[in-house]
């Protein structure tokens, strides 16, 4: 059963009421593609919305992997969420400042490690400013650790050899889902990380992000959305998500949890990992 989009997502208007209440943790889980020429920590010191923190993808990811960001363990994100004050009642809602690039990672992650109340900004930064919604530079620290508990199913994850496995088989029983830009999908255009081979898996389909977000980086209408999705593929099987490095990926997944799409997992090396291995089987076009 699907459910309330409101469920997921937290408009300007009304996250700018809810300021300064005390069980309320704001996210800015900024970041940007290698070559982008921005600074996400720099421009969150710079302006952010009042009583956010940084959630740094980075930071958070497995610090014992090579990959880009890879989910760590439920002791280490729980460490860290514990000394930045967040609860386990807490109200948390993240943003980024693309409208929806990387806040649907953040949404993930919280949400996989346990955190039962998360929302996403709808829109993100650039719609509450343009909402005239205040900003300010000061950078909280938590009063004291708090008490998250965090827990992780490992099975929403797909390991690299299955994965390999089912597209060297040509299993067609789950959707692979690609959530690049069509360029980069089809190997016309250059990888932005340095080592990876341009193309895409075999048998995998592209379903950009950005084909969910309307032109102020805000979510479709559920109907749209979900128009979009019996039009790309058959969404009653299996489906598992890939993208450059589990970022965008997330997009997707939001979308599905929000159609009622239960059977779903994260391919979280995504590109960075299928790109820079030998072994791999790549097509282009």
């Amino acid at each position: 059963m699907s459910a309330q989009i409101d469920t997921y997502l937290i408009e300007a208007d009304e996250l700018a009421a809810k300021l300064g209440q005390p069980n309320l943790v704001i996210f800015d889980a900024s970041m940007h593609l290698p070559g982008a020429n921005r600074d996400a920590i720099k421009e969150y010191q710079e302006k952010h919305i009042p009583g956010a923190m940084f959630f740094s993808i980075k930071e958070l990811s497995d610090p014992n992997s090579t990959l880009s960001h890879t989910m760590p363990s439920a002791a280490f994100f729980q460490d860290q969420m514990q000394k930045m004050g967040v609860n386990n009642d807490d109200q948390i809602v993240v943003y980024d400042t693309q409208g929806l690039f990387s806040a649907a990672r953040a949404w993930w992650m919280l949400s996989q490690m346990g955190a039962s109340n998360v929302r996403i900004l709808n829109g993100g930064f650039p719609y509450w400013e343009k909402q005239g919604h205040p900003t300010e530079s000061v950078q909280p620290m938590p009063n004291a650790n708090g008490n998250f508990t965090a827990a992780f199913d490992a099975q929403k994850l797909v390991p690299f050899e299955e994965l390999l496995d089912l597209v060297n088989k040509g299993d067609q029983s789950c959707n692979i889902l690609d959530a690049r830009g069509p360029g980069r999908f089809k190997g016309e255009t250059d990888e932005p990380r340095e080592g990876m081979r341009a193309g895409h898996m075999p048998g995998a389909q592209n379903l950009h992000y950005a084909a969910f977000l309307d032109d102020e980086g805000r979510l479709r209408p559920k109907a749209e959305l979900e128009q979009i999705i019996n039009e790309k593929f058959d969404a009653s099987k299996p489906t598992i998500t890939t993208c450059g490095s589990g970022v965008t990926a997330c997009v997707i997944l939001l979308v599905l949890e929000i159609l009622g799409h239960q059977n779903t997992r994260l391919y979280d090396g995504s590109w960075s990992e299928w790109g820079a291995r030998p072994e791999t089987p790549i097509v282009k076009g």
